[in-house]
């Protein structure tokens, strides 16, 4: 098992603001994760539904986008679109401690610091279906500061034609629009940012993960395909972050 980055892939990480970090599922781990998630969309799974954030991406023929994002169970379908909370789940959590994982998290938040979850969330983009995610940088004002990097890992082949996620590499070390609360950008600056620069598409396998900067400029697409295009990601914050209103944070490490 991987444990630790090289100085290289540090310095390219540090340059570029995301960095491909292999697979980090074997065979047997993507499959429990694969099952499981299905379970918990499905209302199969022993996990206490009240405090799971879920999300309904559009039914055809039902509605039109999708629902809103509330917690507890909706209906069983794989049809979700985002499932948050999943640090509650033993398996998922596990998965969450990975030890490379904690490496990244000591060398961003320091060796010493506590390390906790901002986010756990399953991102799907069911097949023919998903929602078109404008370009944007990660940030939350009802933080004390932000949270610095995300784990996304793929729990189907990630591709083009899915709706993977695209980045601007080399763009995580400003805010483009830093009146916006949530990072997005509005639409003349984001066709300035695509006159400037090529979106670069991260293309994975299913099982393996990369860790992006949270500043990082991104974008998806609606899934063009058959299948469907699953992902875990997981935002790592800094332990001694206080939110606004006095919200509380799992620890990690």
């Amino acid at each position: 098992m991987r444990t630790e980055l090289t100085a290289a892939e540090w310095a390219q990480y540090e340059n570029d603001g995301y960095l491909r970090l292999g697979r980090l599922l074997d065979d047997a781990a993507l499959q429990a994760l694969q099952d499981r998630i299905d379970a918990i969309m499905l209302g199969n799974a022993a996990l206490d539904y009240s405090q799971i954030m879920m999300q309904l991406d559009r039914i055809p023929g039902e509605t039109e986008g999708p629902g809103p994002q509330t917690k507890g169970h909706k209906q069983s379908t794989l049809r979700y679109r985002k499932i948050e909370n999943l640090e509650l789940d033993p398996l998922f959590f596990a998965y969450m401690r990975h030890p490379l994982v904690e490496h990244i998290c000591r060398r961003v938040y320091g060796q010493d610091a506590q390390v906790a979850c901002y986010r756990a969330m399953f991102m799907n983009k069911p097949a023919r279906e998903g929602t078109h995610l404008v370009w944007h940088q990660d940030r939350w004002t009802n933080l004390d500061r932000d949270p610095l990097i995300t784990i996304w890992t793929a729990l189907d082949p990630a591709t083009k034609a899915n709706g993977c996620v695209q980045v601007i590499p080399g763009l995580h070390r400003k805010l483009i629009n830093p009146e916006h609360g949530s990072g997005f950008l509005t639409e003349e600056q984001t066709q300035e940012l695509l006159s400037q620069y090529e979106p670069v598409y991260m293309e994975l396998p299913a099982g393996e993960a990369m860790l992006l900067h949270n500043h990082l400029p991104h974008s998806s697409d609606v899934n063009h395909t058959d299948i469907a295009r699953r992902a875990f990601s997981v935002c790592y914050m800094d332990g001694a972050t206080v939110a606004k209103n006095g919200e509380t944070f799992p620890i990690v490490f």
